[in-house]
């Protein structure tokens, strides 16, 4: 099985909320992903109409796909209970929130899901007291094996 993370997202936004949206996807949708063939560059989730719709996920066309192969960098609707969607649409609505995509897994029953958050984007200086965390830790791991 297939968990695909956007570790970018981490460093470039501070996550406050999660959540576990449904992807309405196509067959060889699936089979990419399963295979591990997805990238999060430049993705983002907004609203239309109030629905939820991530755009620029990037899966990549199936290698056994025939004529029914899709298009790798379409949008692609997320689905979440109504009352999430309203309290994300809320918070988006204030300055400096984002939707970001986390992560892509399967769940128990074979389904495809989307792990968003709910994130504000860091200053500059936020993302340099991450790094040196990140290292602090690292150094600690070499040292004692923590």
């Amino acid at each position: 099985m297939a968990n695909i993370r956007n570790r970018s997202a981490y460093f470039e936004y501070a996550i406050e909320d999660k959540y576990e949206a449904g992807l309405v996807l196509t067959g060889t949708e699936v089979k990419s992903l399963r295979a591990g063939k997805a990238s999060f560059n430049d993705s983002y989730c907004y609203f239309n109409k109030g629905e939820l719709w991530i755009k620029s996920l990037h899966i990549a066309e199936y290698s056994h796909g025939t004529y029914n192969n899709h298009n790798p960098t379409r949008e692609r609707k997320l689905l979440l209970q109504k009352k999430e969607l309203k309290k994300l649409e809320a918070k988006i609505k204030e300055q400096g929130y984002t939707i970001v995509p986390l992560a892509i897994f399967f769940n128990s029953s074979g389904f495809a899901k989307l792990e968003i958050g709910l994130g504000k984007g860091k200053k500059l200086y936020d993302k340099r007291e991450s790094i040196k965390a990140r290292d602090t830790g690292r150094e600690l791991k070499r040292k004692y094996g923590v």
